[in-house]
């Protein structure tokens, strides 16, 4: 049976996207995960929402418990993940309001567990091909049914954070052929491949990073329009592909099978 895990925040953690829903507080043995969890259904089908900032969106990206999140939504018995983050660009094709569905990711993060194999084992996981192509796929057929302007694919480069780059930073970062920039999709993605989970990130542009120079600087009043206006495509999103996410044949539960050493 298919169960879906959505983490979400600025909008997309909210309950009223789930009929006959319940918050579940659980523990992990890495903790207490960022929220409470809210289970309920979204076109019949069994649907867990975690708000990865928590409920007031008062903890920062390098403090988030990565792996209680994770943790807790396999626990509950989800198969797959799908992320939502907000993003700025790193290319001008890139706008804010546009969508990202990433199928590659750069990680420039210091802080963060990375592993739930930290004691007694070690895991080598592969993330050649960090997200789920099958979910990917399910995301970007339904953006195009939603008639939603997106990327079909691009690398998103997570940052630790909290600060925002540097121009000098930024500029490097698009040398690297980086084409959007964030503070959470690194460890959450590793860690879901850990747990067997398809897992695949819905991108939301807000704004441009600080390479481009001619542009004015970006107001928060625009960054929280655009950040609204995200957040309720992306939920007619949701209910578009969510009905139609079912198991299909794909290597994200079988790689962890030959991953790990003791």
């Amino acid at each position: 049976m298919v169960k879906i895990g959505i983490i979400g925040g600025s909008g997309l953690d909210d309950p009223k996207l789930l009929e006959n829903y319940e918050c579940i507080d659980i523990i992990t043995p890495y903790g207490h995960p960022s929220s409470s969890i809210t289970q309920g259904k979204l076109n019949s089908v069994d649907v867990a929402i975690l708000a990865r900032h928590g409920k007031k969106h008062q903890i920062m990206p390098s403090n988030i418990n990565y792996r209680a999140n994770i943790w807790a939504l396999k626990e509950l018995g989800c198969t797959h993940i799908i992320a939502t983050t907000a993003v700025g660009s790193l290319q001008e094709d890139i706008a804010p309001g546009h969508l990202v569905f990433p199928d590659q990711f750069i990680d420039r993060t210091t802080k963060r567990a990375q592993s739930f194999y930290d004691t007694n084992k070690v895991c080598h996981i592969p993330m050649a091909e960090p997200f789920c192509a099958k979910l990917r796929v399910n995301i970007i057929e339904g953006a195009e049914q939603q008639k939603l302007t997106h990327h079909k694919k691009g690398t998103v480069l997570t940052i630790e954070g909290p600060r925002f780059s540097t121009k000098a930073e930024s500029h490097m970062f698009r040398s690297w052929n980086a084409h959007i920039i964030n503070m959470s999709t690194v460890p959450e993605v590793v860690l879901a491949r850990e747990a067997g989970l398809c897992y695949a990130s819905i991108a939301m542009s807000t704004d441009y990073d600080c390479f481009m120079e001619t542009r004015e600087p970006v107001t928060l009043e625009e960054v929280l329009r655009v950040m609204h206006e995200n957040a309720e495509k992306v939920k007619s999103l949701l209910k578009e592909i969510i009905p139609k996410i079912h198991h299909t044949e794909c290597s994200c539960k079988e790689m962890i099978k030959a991953s790990v050493i003791g």
